[in-house]
Parts: structure tokens; sequence; C-alpha cells
């Protein structure tokens, strides 16, 4: 895969997720910072940053973004969340409008 096929996610803790650009544009907000004619720096080097969303939790995105790539496709399958990490989530999903 090319590099400019992916985008990297980076949590607060500095783990970084290599994903595919399709499926991190499942996120409104990567979308934007990644295709706003803006100049944000994030569309110029595919890197995006999140300071207040932990590894645990970045990790757990990114499944949601590849699980909803599927999900709009016809597979229909379940998503799921471990209780412990719904409040953490919701206030991410707001965040990223997912």
């Amino acid at each position: 895969m090319k590099k400019e096929d992916t985008v990297k996610l980076i949590s607060s803790e500095g783990m970084e997720f290599v994903i595919d650009k399709e499926a991190a544009m499942v996120s409104q907000t990567i979308r934007n910072m990644l295709t706003s004619p803006g100049g944000f720096a994030e569309a110029e080097h595919g890197v995006v940053t999140f300071p207040e969303i932990n590894a645990v939790i970045l990790e757990k995105i990114c499944q949601y973004f590849y699980w909803s790539l599927q999900y709009s496709r016809g597979k229909e399958t379940e998503f799921h969340i471990e209780p412990e990490l719904t409040l953490e989530l919701m206030m991410a999903a707001n965040y990223l409008h997912t």
C-alpha cells in the first residue's frame, strides 16, 4: 500500500496507528482535516495527532472505522464495545463526528 493511501493517527501517549485513508474518512473531522483547502498540516503529512484520546480508545476507533466500511458495503456484523470504554468512546465519537 502506498503512503498516500494511509493515514497515521497518533494517541495522547504517542502510540501510532497507520490505517487506510478510506477508513479514516469515516470520521467527518478527519475527512475535513485531510481534504479542506485550509492548508491543514494533517493534509500535507497524512498524520493526525489526538492529544486528548488515549491509545486504547484510538485503537477501538480504528476498529470502528473498518467495521463501518464493511457495514456500508452490506456486511452486517456486531461491533462489540466493552462497557468500561463506553463513556470515553462516546466523547471521542462526538469529537470525530462518527
